[in-house]
């Protein structure tokens, strides 16, 4: 769902890598190839993706939490189905996820690794908490809807593992996203306290939506060279745009706030102009310092404790099916 990991700090591309391979690797990318895990490809490219891949699974397994929180509290039966559902999806999109960075030679125990222990980024987005019935519309809604415009480019990226896994993870956010749409349009046609939980809980979540992009292009030092290896195909900026022109038509026919006064349409360049984001909020939370940063890792250092007996049964259960297999080509 998230490019930030790709405005941390990176080497240097090709510095040690023969000027002849980077030219024929640069040729493959121009002519939209899709580079395979076999292939030479530079050091920097391969950190790129694995930077980029990790975050993602790392933001789709921690994106499982504030929702299901709300599994049990969700106000049918019909609404406990769906919820678990996208839970279950959520949870397998990391797992797609990881298993496609790990063609890149990092494990998936490396990557947890670093994710329990802080040293892994996640999306910020899901360092808000979940206030209220309708924050589960919101985030299907606004952060699936961000996630969409950031993903449906990837499917085009030019590492295949990555995009083919994002063919489907894409297919199912659409779903999610429409299932959040459909939460808050009940939300607006329904009581007064209904509708006020629905404004209230676009009021929370425009700004943290918009700032999932990533910071603005005039601060986004690798952007540029993502792009050129088509990792990206789309700026932070000209995301966020999109975003931001699809959803106004949808939060006007809810009949809902965009809080943003500034916000207006400029007849000029066809395009919804938003007021100033206070991406000292986005650092704040990236530092580790946002309402849930906390609360989520022990979350999920929890949970990896609690499931460290299924982990070592089946691992018991694979060794003992390879033993009995070697015995048979043995005998």
């Amino acid at each position: 769902m998230y490019t930030q990991a790709l405005d941390s700090p990176a080497e240097s591309a090709g510095t040690s890598d023969e000027p002849e391979r980077l030219e024929r690797f640069q040729a493959r990318i121009d002519r939209d190839e899709k580079i395979e895990p076999k292939d030479w490809m530079p050091e920097a490219y391969r950190q790129a993706l694995i930077r980029q891949i990790a975050q993602h699974a790392h933001s789709e397994i921690v994106g499982m939490l504030p929702e299901g929180n709300w599994i049990t509290r969700a106000p049918s039966l019909r609404r406990k189905a769906v919820l678990i559902a996208k839970v279950q999806d959520e949870g397998g999109h990391g797992m797609y996820l990881y298993s496609a960075a790990e063609t890149l030679g990092v494990s998936r125990g490396q990557l947890i690794a670093q994710l329990l222990a802080g040293r892994a980024k996640y999306s910020s987005i899901f360092n808000y908490p979940t206030l209220s019935w309708a924050d589960i519309g919101a985030i299907g809604w606004l952060v699936d809807g961000a996630a969409i415009m950031n993903q449906i480019p990837l499917c085009r990226c030019s590492y295949g593992p990555y995009a083919r896994a994002m063919v489907r993870i894409c297919k199912e956010e659409s779903f999610h996203q429409r299932q959040g749409f459909e939460i808050m349009l009940t939300l607006a046609r329904g009581s007064d306290a209904q509708r006020a939980m629905a404004q209230d809980a676009l009021r929370r979540w425009w700004w943290p939506s918009l700032m999932m992009f990533g910071p603005s292009d005039a601060h986004s030092v690798h952007t540029a060279q993502s792009m050129r290896w088509k990792i990206k195909r789309f700026s932070n900026d000209e995301l966020r745009q999109r975003f931001i022109d699809v959803t106004v038509p949808q939060a006007e026919f809810l009949g809902l706030s965009v809080p943003d006064p500034a916000l207006h349409w400029d007849e000029a360049t066809r395009h919804y102009q938003p007021g100033p984001i206070d991406w000292s909020e986005l650092q704040t939370v990236l530092k580790g310092e946002g309402p849930c940063n906390h609360e989520r890792l022990e979350a999920r250092r929890a949970a990896h404790e609690a499931g460290r007996w299924v982990r070592e049964a089946a691992a018991a259960y694979a060794q003992k099916h390879r033993g009995l297999e070697h015995g048979a080509d043995a005998s």
